[in-house]
Parts: C-alpha cells; sequence; structure tokens
C-alpha cells in the first residue's frame, strides 16, 4: 500500500518538473546596412565592392596562386594552433556527454565483506549476546536524479554553448592561419619584389660610377663628383641586410605556419606578379557579418553559456530529488550468496532542500547575473569591433588604389627624370649631384610602388578576414604533398 501511495505523489512531480532560469534568446542584429557614416569608401576601378554579397569558395582562391594554395593545403593538415584548437573541441564535446551522462540512472555495483561484533550494552537490560560474525553483501544500486527544477538540463545547455564556443574558435584558428599564411606569403614576395628593385637601383648606381669614371678619363670629371657617386652606390646597398632580413623573417613564419621547423621546409619561390588582385569583393551586409565573423559567434556562445548558468544557479536554490534503489545480496558466509533466502532489496526518495547556507546560492545566482550582463556587454562590443574592422579595410583598399596609381605615376616620372638627367650629364650640361639627385627619387619611387602594390594585396586579404572568411573543411590527417617546397 504505501507503494501505490508513492506512485500518485512521484508522477504528480514529474509532471509539476520546470527548467527554471532563463531560456537564452539570441541577441537581435543591428538594422544597419553599411558600415561607414557617410558610406561605404568608393571602390576602385579596378576591384568592384559586391555590398550584400556573400563569400563563394575559398577566398584566398581570388589571388589565382596555385602555390599559395598547396601551402594554405599544408598549413590547415600540419599547424599545431590549429591541431590545439581541434583538440579543446574534442575536449568540449565529452564534456557535453559527460552533463548528459548526469541525467541518466546511475548504476553502480557494490559489495562488502566485514566483520562485526556488538556490545552488551547495545541490548540494555536484556543483556543479550550475540557472538561476533562475519557477513557479506553484493549487489547493484540504481540512482536517479529526477532534475524536477532542470538544473542538470541548464548544465547540459551550459556545456553545449561552450562547445559551441570552442567550435567558432576552431573556426576562428583555421580563418586566422589562412589569411596569415597569404600575409606571410605576400610579405615574401614583397621582399623578394623590393630586393630586385633595389639590385636593379644598385646595378644604375654601379652605371653612374662607371659614367663619372668615364667622364674623368676623359678630362671632364672630377674626384668629388666620383665620390659622390661611390657614396650614394655604398647607401643603396645598405639598403640590402635589412630586406634580406624581412625575406627571412617570412619564409620562416611560413615553416612554422605549416608546423615545420625552418631547418625542415622552404616555401615555394613566391613573387609579387604571382598574384592577382580580385576584381570583385563580396561583402556581407552588417546584418550577415554577426552570423559569418567566428569571434562574434564565439562571443554568442559564451552569452548564452552564461544565461544557463544563471538556471543553474537558480535550481540551486529548490529542493533536489533522487530515487535510490538497491538489490543485494547478504549472507553470513560467502556459500549462501546468490540464493533466494538472502535477497535483500531498499528503495528510497531523496529530498534535500537547501535552509541556510550563509547567502552564498542566492550570491551565486546574482554573480552568474552579473556575470551575463559582462558577456552580453562583450558580445556588443566585439560585435561593434567587427563592423569598425570591416569599414577599416574598405577605406584601406580604397586609398591603396590611390596610393599606387600615385606612386605609379612618380615612379615613372622618376624613371624619366633619371634618364634625362644621365643624358644631360653625358652632353656636359649637368654635373654628378644632378644624375645622383635623380637617382635617389628614382629609388624611392620603384621602392615605393612594389610597397604599394603588396599593401593592397595585404588589406584585400585583412578584408576578407574581417567578413569571417569562407567555410573551411579541415583535410584530413594525411599530410599532402609539398607543393614546391623541400
Amino acid at each position: 500500500m504505501k507503494r501505490a501511495a508513492a506512485l500518485p505523489l512521484l508522477s504528480a512531480l514529474l509532471v509539476s518538473a520546470c527548467t527554471v532560469g532563463p531560456d537564452f534568446k539570441a541577441p537581435t542584429p543591428p538594422s544597419i546596412s553599411t558600415y561607414a557614416a557617410k558610406g561605404d569608401a568608393p571602390a576602385p576601378d579596378d576591384q568592384r565592392v559586391a555590398l550584400g554579397k556573400e563569400i563563394e569558395g575559398n577566398w584566398w582562391a581570388g589571388f589565382q596562386s596555385p602555390s599559395l594554395d598547396g601551402v594554405i593545403t599544408l598549413a590547415l593538415a600540419g599547424n599545431e594552433d590549429a591541431e590545439a584548437a581541434k583538440e579543446r573541441m574534442a575536449e568540449a564535446e565529452e564534456e557535453v556527454n559527460a552533463a548528459e551522462g548526469a541525467l541518466l540512472p546511475q548504476v553502480s555495483l557494490g559489495g562488502t565483506a566485514g566483520y562485526q561484533k556488538y556490545g552488551h550494552a547495545l541490548f540494555g537490560p536484556l543483556n543479550f549476546n550475540i557472538p561476533a560474525f562475519a557477513y557479506y553483501t553484493l549487489g547493484p544500486t540504481v540512482t536517479f536524479p529526477l532534475d524536477i527544477f532542470g538544473g542538470q538540463k541548464r548544465a547540459v545547455e551550459q556545456r553545449k554553448a561552450l562547445l559551441e564556443y570552442q567550435h567558432f574558435e576552431l573556426d576562428a584558428a583555421y580563418q586566422s592561419l589562412v589569411a596569415h599564411v597569404a600575409a606571410e606569403a605576400l610579405a615574401l614576395a614583397s621582399a623578394r619584389a623590393e630586393l630586385d628593385t633595389l639590385n636593379a637601383i644598385i646595378a644604375d648606381d654601379q652605371r653612374n660610377v662607371d659614367l663619372v669614371q668615364s667622364a674623368i678619363n676623359a678630362g671632364s670629371g672630377t674626384r668629388v663628383q666620383l665620390l659622390t657617386a661611390q657614396t650614394q652606390l655604398v647607401e643603396d646597398r645598405a639598403l640590402l641586410p635589412d630586406l634580406k632580413q624581412r625575406e627571412a623573417v617570412a619564409r620562416h613564419a611560413l615553416a612554422v605556419l605549416v608546423g615545420k621547423a625552418p631547418a625542415e621546409w622552404s616555401p615555394p619561390e613566391f613573387a609579387l606578379n604571382d598574384f592577382t588582385l580580385p576584381s570583385e569583393l563580396p561583402v556581407s551586409l552588417p546584418s550577415e557579418l554577426v552570423h559569418r565573423r567566428p569571434d562574434i559567434q564565439a562571443a554568442e556562445a559564451q552569452l548564452h553559456a552564461a544565461s544557463a548558468a544563471i538556471g543553474v544557479a537558480t535550481a540551486n536554490l529548490y529542493p533536489n530529488f533522487n530515487l535510490t534503489a538497491t538489490v543485494t545480496q547478504q549472507a553470513l558466509n560467502p556459500g549462501e550468496l546468490f540464493n533466494r533466502i538472502s535477497n535483500a532489496y531498499s528503495l528510497a526518495a531523496n529530498l534535500t532542500q537547501p535552509l541556510f547556507n550563509g547567502g552564498r546560492l542566492n550570491a551565486e545566482k546574482r554573480a552568474a547575473i552579473d556575470n551575463y550582463k559582462a558577456m552580453l556587454a562583450l558580445y556588443r562590443q566585439t560585435m561593434i569591433g567587427a563592423f569598425s574592422d570591416v569599414a577599416d579595410r574598405l577605406q584601406a583598399l580604397a586609398n591603396d588604389a590611390d596610393r599606387l596609381h600615385a606612386q605609379e605615376q612618380a615612379a615613372q616620372t622618376a624613371a624619366e627624370s633619371l634618364d634625362l638627367a644621365r643624358k644631360s650629364f653625358q652632353a656636359g650640361n649637368s654635373g654628378t649631384l644632378d644624375v645622383i639627385d635623380a637617382e635617389r627619387r628614382n629609388a624611392q619611387a620603384q621602392l615605393s610602388f612594389t610597397r604599394a602594390k603588396s599593401q593592397r594585396l595585404m588589406d584585400t586579404t585583412e578584408l576578407y578576414l574581417s567578413l569571417g572568411g569562407s567555410p573551411i573543411t579541415p583535410p584530413a590527417s594525411d599530410v599532402p604533398p609539398d607543393p614546391e617546397g623541400q
């Protein structure tokens, strides 16, 4: 009869079960349709900004560089930072499994072997004496948490949100890795292009020295003019070590990005002219960017986890219910185990209601609410920063186009001015200083033009990264053949 009476009570508890705490709702995306107050930066003639269009395929394919594609494939398979992020996500998956397992009945097997002697005083005036005896028990115990107020369910929700966070962190690691590979490849190509330009300038310097020396031999040049030309040659040669250092640093950085030591691997011979400037730049609307940038999505997942933590803290204020069932074999010697007469069982319902804890549980709930507010502020700040990032990149590309056009004209003018200065010197109409000055302006213009080309390609890479990149499927664990590298 008692068991029959307990069934309606248990049914009533299960029916009235509820999940306390707030149900998470993602913040509403902003209604703005542009990234800058005065509209997005105007697109240059040779690059069209397609606002509202999503990135399709691998964005780095727009550079049309097979060597870059190959190194990125190597990096995705071998980079250790990406591998660490992947393992952190696997850890988060197992923590979800553990939290979900806590919702299921817990079964354990227990056994006891003991030796017992009761004292005479135990039975009072009866002066009853029980001889010492050995005893044995063996059997399973089943514990079932009812989770009436949903604390465990909120814990599972929290773990799933943290799993989402690690998923977006892995995506961010891949996006950052691809962008870093592209940037270092461009840095390497830029350093090599500047080295080629500087070597050409040094060759011109040497021609100037030879030109003055010929003039001296003909009786029209002076020692001062020769020293001036030689000084320019030495000064330009002094620029070579810094460029060689930049080239080495980029080469070593690419090796690290693909998971190799610099002594184990060398990148392909990247050249700046091997990279094609993408003619169209798809730019997501701000309302869509919040669903594409992994850092914004990661911040939203953290916000979700903070919301679920409020539910966990709230449930801790309510009673905790558990059902426990035990079936055992009890005997005074091992041979009597597993007999019907040794069967024993127990069924218990356990309720724990916090009464006094020094305000700890209420403080934990308030702390969870405060943490949620902090995560909400960080989410908003991440989103605002992302919009600013895209606006900066769009403006940079517009400025890059203007800078490149101006530097191209400056390089052409400087080259023509140098040619005229040399012809004038040979005709005896100008001095060595005029040639050296023209040479200096030409060197600066040529190097600035090369850097402007490189910067525009790099800012294009930064724009793709600021837009959240494109979906990346990690390659299989088998590392593909090394493209062009050693």
